[in-house]
C-alpha cells in the first residue's frame, strides 16, 4: 500500500505547533490557551503518526492558568534542542508572562519557569546560531509605522540562555510583508546557507491568516521581503474552502535534506462553522532561489502528500474506544483552569467528580493581561479534545441533583457556544434537559 500524509497531522484542537528534530525523531507542541496540563508535546519518526509523550506545564512545575475567557493562557510556544537541552519559550497571559523551561528529556521532568521579566511582549521565540549564541525574538508595538508613531513589529536581541537574560537591546527587524498589515507576530529565525530567514504569522488568526518570511545576511537584519509572500495562506480561496485560517508556521528539516512545515489551519464543517478549532496541518517545502516554496505544484494546502521516502512508516496501536478511567486520567484528559481542588476521583468505579459552585457556561468575554492568580478559577469539568467533524460518544452516569446541582455532558467550543446534556432538578423533580 502507497503511504501517504494525511493533514491535519494533529487532528482536534492543536493550534500554534512549533516542532524540532534531533536526530531521526521529531518533536512537537502546541498551544493549550487555559486547559491544564498545558502545551502537549508529542513525538513522531514520520511526521504522520504522533504519540503524546507528556504535558510540558504542569501543577508539578509551578503551572497557574485560569478558567477566564477561553482564549487566555498560553499561546504560542517554541521548542528547540541546543547542545543536549530541550528548551520551550512561551508567553502564560495567566501567570507573569514570558518563560523558559527546560529539560534534558523531552518526556520530562521539565524545569519550572524561568520568568523572562526583562522580555516585551508576546509570542517570544528562541535561535541557536552555529556558532552557539543565542537570540530571542519576540512581538511587540515598536516598529515605526512611517506616521511619526509605532505598531506591531518583530524584534530580536543577543540572548543570555545561561542566566535567562537580556545581553543586547532589542533591534527591530521586520513590521510584515504588507504595509499596514494586522498581527505580525510569532517570529522563528532559521539560518540557511548564507541567509538568516525570518518567519512570521500575519493578517490574524481567522481567514486572512498567513505565513510570510524575510531574509538577510545578517541576524539582526536588515531584512529582504520575499516576493512571492505570503508563502502560505489559504484566504485567496474565499470563506468556502475547505481549508481556513492557514498560517503560524515553523520549518523543519529531514536527515536527507528535504524540508517541511508545520502550520496550524481549521476544517470547515458543513460549510460555515470550525468548531474543530485550529488544528496542525503539513506541507512539503522547496528551495528556489534560496526561498522556501511551499505545497510546490499547487500553491495551497492540500488533504495529502507524497510521503517521504527517506523516513519510516511508524504506525502506532490505535487507541481503546472507551475509558473507563480504572488507571486515572490520560494524557487525553484536561481541564478548563488549573484545579486547585482534587474534585475528581477515579478508580474501578470510573470517574466520580464533584460538584462546585463555579460555571461552566459564562458570558463571552475578552482576553483580559491583567493576572488574578485566582485559586477559584477553574471547573468540575474533566474534558477531551474532539478530534473529526462527526463523532458519537456516551457516557454513563449516576447523578442524584439537589437543588441548583447539574452533571452529565458538555460539548465546549466557548464560553457561550456550549450544548449540555445533564440531570437537574426542576419543580422538585429530577429531569433530563438539553
Amino acid at each position: 500500500m502507497e503511504h501517504r500524509l494525511h493533514n491535519p497531522i494533529l487532528p482536534g484542537f492543536y493550534p500554534d505547533p512549533s516542532i524540532c528534530r534531533v536526530g531521526e525523531d521529531f518533536y512537537l507542541v502546541c498551544s493549550s490557551f487555559e486547559l491544564c496540563p498545558g502545551i502537549p508535546l508529542f513525538h513522531s519518526r514520520d511526521l504522520q503518526h504522533w504519540e503524546q509523550l507528556c504535558y510540558v506545564m504542569t501543577p508539578e512545575n509551578g503551572f497557574h492558568v485560569e478558567k477566564n475567557c477561553g482564549n487566555g493562557g498560553v499561546m504560542a510556544p517554541t521548542i528547540r534542542y541546543h547542545d543536549g537541552t530541550f528548551y520551550l519559550i512561551n508567553c502564560n497571559f495567566g501567570d507573569r508572562g514570558n518563560f523558559i523551561v527546560t529539560a534534558k528529556n523531552p518526556v520530562g521532568p521539565w524545569s519550572e519557569p524561568h520568568w523572562l521579566d526583562d522580555v516585551p511582549g508576546i509570542d517570544a521565540s528562541i535561535f541557536f546560531d552555529e556558532n552557539g549564541e543565542c537570540i530571542i525574538m519576540g512581538t511587540a508595538q515598536n516598529w515605526p509605522d512611517g506616521k511619526g508613531g509605532l505598531r506591531q513589529g518583530i524584534w530580536a536581541a543577543k540572548y543570555d540562555i545561561e542566566h535567562f537574560r537580556m545581553a543586547s537591546e532589542p533591534h527591530a527587524l521586520w513590521g510584515g510583508a504588507m504595509a499596514g498589515v494586522a498581527s505580525p507576530e510569532s517570529p522563528h529565525i532559521y539560518h540557511i546557507g548564507k541567509y538568516y530567514y525570518l518567519l512570521i504569522a500575519e493578517g490574524g488568526t481567522e481567514q486572512y491568516h498567513s505565513a510570510t518570511i524575510a531574509r538577510s545576511e545578517s541576524v539582526f537584519g536588515p531584512y529582504e521581503s520575499c516576493k512571492a509572500n505570503p508563502i502560505l495562506t489559504m484566504r485567496h480561496l474565499g470563506q468556502r474552502a475547505a481549508i481556513q485560517n492557514a498560517g503560524h508556521a515553523d520549518l523543519i528539516d529531514l536527515p536527507d535534506g528535504s524540508w517541511y512545515a508545520v502550520f496550524l489551519a481549521s476544517r470547515l464543517i458543513g460549510g460555515e462553522s470550525k468548531n474543530l478549532g485550529r488544528e496542525t496541518f503539513i506541507v512539503p517545502v522547496r528551495w528556489e532561489l534560496d526561498w522556501p516554496l511551499f505545497t510546490p505544484d499547487t500553491g495551497k494546502v492540500e488533504w495529502e502528500y507524497d510521503f517521504p521516502e527517506s523516513l519510516p512508516w511508524t504506525e502506532l496501536p490505535e487507541k481503546p474506544l472507551r475509558d473507563d478511567f480504572r488507571n486515572g486520567l490520560g494524557l487525553d484528559w484536561c481541564f478548563w483552569g488549573k484545579p486547585y481542588e482534587q474534585f475528581w476521583e477515579t478508580g474501578k468505579d470510573g470517574l466520580s467528580l464533584r460538584c462546585l459552585p463555579q460555571a461552566l457556561a459564562d458570558p463571552l468575554q475578552p482576553m483580559s493581561m491583567e493576572v488574578s492568580h485566582s485559586e477559584e478559577n477553574f471547573v468540575s469539568f474533566v474534558a477531551r479534545r474532539r478530534l473529526q467533524p462527526h463523532c458519537r460518544f456516551t457516557a454513563r452516569l449516576r447523578f442524584t441533583p439537589e437543588k441548583a446541582e447539574s452533571a452529565g455532558i458538555a460539548v465546549v467550543q466557548a464560553m457561550n457556544h456550549q450544548i449540555h446534556l445533564q440531570l437537574a432538578r426542576e419543580n422538585g423533580q429530577t429531569v433530563l434537559q438539553l
